[in-house]
């Protein structure tokens, strides 16, 4: 199914999206109706329609929209100057919040609940975000090595384990909901460990 092809843009298109952001993180895609994103969107449900088919390719949209505006900021901290071990601090403190968030945790759950009914929705989940950190964080890894700060042979494999280091722990539970609430000093404390590790492990100085 070509997503892109079946949306249809236009002047309320924007308000529409708010909407439909706003009733399915509090409802998840079942429970949200298009009767309720209409209301919330301030919109009628001809105009909802006349941009969205159907419900899922509007939570595609929704959910593709939310992770590549998170990825952004992670890809703006991996592109500015500095010190290697603080460049990384700041971009792991951008996923690490975003992964803890409640806003990040709902659009992985409904990516994830829904993905196996509709398996575009899981690779325009991938895509419009987690895709778009990594690729900066790899293009940012090979500038590194080439320049001599780091040491690795597979820079993706690096790239990968550096993000999930930054989830260590903390994404399980505030996925489960055991524990949803971290303070600033937990979060510091999870993404410097994570920093830490991976330049033991391949910084050139180690």
């Amino acid at each position: 199914m070509n997503v892109e092809a079946q949306i249809k843009r236009g002047r309320k298109f924007d308000q529409v999206l708010e909407g439909a952001r706003e009733v399915f993180l509090a409802d998840g895609y079942e429970g949200a109706s298009v009767d309720d994103i209409a209301r919330a969107a301030r919109v009628s449900k001809a105009t909802l329609y006349s941009y969205f088919p159907d419900k899922r390719l509007l939570f595609i949209e929704v959910a593709k929209q939310e992770c590549a505006r998170q990825a952004e900021l992670a890809v703006q901290q991996v592109q500015m100057n500095g010190p290697l071990d603080e460049v990384l601090f700041k971009a792991a403190s951008t996923m690490a919040r975003f992964f803890m968030s409640q806003l990040g945790r709902q659009t992985y759950r409904m990516a994830v609940a829904e993905s196996a009914r509709f398996p575009e929705i899981g690779r325009a989940f991938y895509e419009g975000g987690p895709t778009i950190a990594r690729n900066a964080l790899v293009s940012y890894l090979v500038e590194q090595a080439e320049a001599g700060a780091l040491v690795m042979q597979d820079v993706d494999l690096a790239a990968d384990q550096f993000i999930e280091m930054c989830k260590a722990g903390h994404h399980v539970q505030s996925l489960l909901g055991v524990k949803t609430d971290w303070t600033e000093a937990e979060t510091d404390h999870i993404v410097r460990g994570a920093v830490e590790t991976f330049l033991a492990r391949y910084a050139a100085n180690r």
